[in-house]
């Protein structure tokens, strides 16, 4: 990625506006980026406001539910992976004990005018995550119709708003990835 991307992060209550990577423990986490997304982060939440419980807000969605045992460091980003879409995403990691770390869950809200239907979005993201798009699966998420493939699941919330879980298959059964799924809801 470009470091030319400028980024603003505003934390709220904190007094001026502060740029760059930054550990916040409370407060909700904005980010502006003049001309759209850019890369911002990574800003680390730990225990803050709006991270007791469930997974927080993240871009006016509400994560309902992260499965126990998930990584206690989350970071949000935002960024765009291509022209016109808008990724803003909180990843869930913890320390491997190598001196390295883990993602466990990924949750992205993803904005485009360019989807109409479900299956833009899920065109889009088998491009962008390099997967077959015979490999989907047509879900239920609640009130949505959604694709699902290897520990994803994506839905279109509505024209031009997505929403991609992503979990660690390896350490959480299918059951939790439906369930955080199905946690996510517009505020």
């Amino acid at each position: 990625m470009s470091t030319a991307l400028r980024v603003l992060v505003i934390v709220a209550g904190l007094g001026p506006a502060m740029a760059g990577p930054m550990l916040v423990d409370s407060g909700p986490v904005l980010v502006e980026g003049g001309s759209g997304l850019a890369v911002a982060g990574p800003v680390m939440v730990e225990g803050g406001a709006g991270m007791l419980e469930g997974g927080g807000v993240l871009d006016g969605f509400v994560i309902g539910y992260v499965p126990g045992g998930a990584g206690a460091s989350a970071s949000d980003f935002a960024y765009e992976p291509e022209d016109g879409v808008g990724f803003t995403s909180r990843v869930w990691e913890r320390e491997t004990g190598d001196d390295g770390h883990a993602v466990d869950l990924t949750v992205i809200i993803v904005r485009a005018d360019r989807f109409g239907t479900l299956g833009d979005l899920g065109d889009f993201m088998s491009e962008y995550h390099e997967r077959d798009p015979a490999s989907w699966t047509k879900v239920q998420v609640g009130a949505h119709p959604g694709l699902k493939a290897a520990a994803q699941v994506v839905w279109l919330v509505r024209p031009g708003v997505g929403v991609s879980v992503t979990i660690d298959a390896a350490r959480f059964g299918d059951g939790e990835l439906t369930v955080v799924a199905e946690s996510v809801r517009e505020q």
